[in-house]
């Protein structure tokens, strides 16, 4: 039988098997159902549907639930993505952000919203979600915010420990201190000057061409509907769903 939809083929399941918790040899029980498991989630996110739905051929799905929750609160998916990501283009780093809806169903629930990163903007309740990519166009690091939170909060912590000749990033990154951040990592910043600068900082037009690509990565993950929408009321585990969308990409 063929791969089926939102699956992983043979080639990308072993890129990340030996990376999963469950090998022999591991400690603990074996997951001798780890792809089968790892497909089912998948299926949720690309989906994006209810757990509740999961089809039968990958198990209960409140045995897929709980397993995903404990993958995400022991960071498995965030050590994964790790390993594939060092295999990064390191000339250029992109930064930039997106705004994602939350549903009515992670707004609520015990212990209420609050350091769970929704927030009100003009879209209403959202989450913010900051992503640093590659020369490529492939994502490195996310972090999530309240959807209000400005562009720029992130954009230290996201450098933070990467090297490149040149960092691209829309005008909603102009000001002096992301720009001697990136200075002080011996990179240029291709970065527009806002219109309340008074004297603009030139920049590599040529270059800053090449941040369409962290757009269209966007839109990519944006496919997945669990990350278009985030359903999860808990930040840890819509980042896990958000690492899992970029695992499928680093895959491809």
């Amino acid at each position: 039988m063929g791969v089926r939809r939102y699956e992983l083929n043979e080639a990308q399941w072993s890129r990340i098997a030996p990376l999963l918790p469950g090998k022999v040899g591991d400690p603990g029980r074996s997951g001798v159902d780890n792809r089968l498991f790892v497909n089912g989630v998948l299926w949720v996110l690309r989906s994006g549907a209810y757990w509740r739905h999961l089809p039968e051929r990958y198990g209960k799905w409140k045995s897929v639930y709980a397993r995903f929750s404990r993958w995400a609160k022991a960071g498995v998916w965030e050590k994964v993505f790790a390993e594939l990501i060092k295999d990064r283009d390191n000339q250029y780093l992109m930064l930039d952000t997106t705004l994602v809806r939350v549903h009515q169903q992670a707004a609520c629930g015990k212990g209420g919203p609050r350091s769970q990163a929704p927030g009100r903007s003009r879209g209403g309740l959202t989450t913010k979600v900051h992503m640093i990519c590659d020369s490529l166009g492939r994502p490195l690091r996310f972090r999530l915010t309240a959807g209000q939170r400005h562009d720029n909060l992130a954009a230290k912590d996201l450098l933070d420990g990467f090297e490149a000749q040149a960092v691209l990033a829309d005008r909603a990154y102009d000001n002096n201190d992301l720009r001697q951040t990136i200075a002080g990592m011996g990179a240029e910043a291709v970065i527009p000057s806002t219109r309340s600068r008074k004297r603009p900082i030139p920049y590599d037009a040529a270059v800053y061409k090449l941040r369409n690509r962290i757009e269209r990565c966007f839109n990519k993950l944006k496919h997945f509907r669990r990350f278009a929408t985030r359903y999860d009321r808990r930040a840890n585990l819509y980042l896990a769903f958000i690492h899992l969308a970029a695992i499928d990409l680093w895959l491809r």
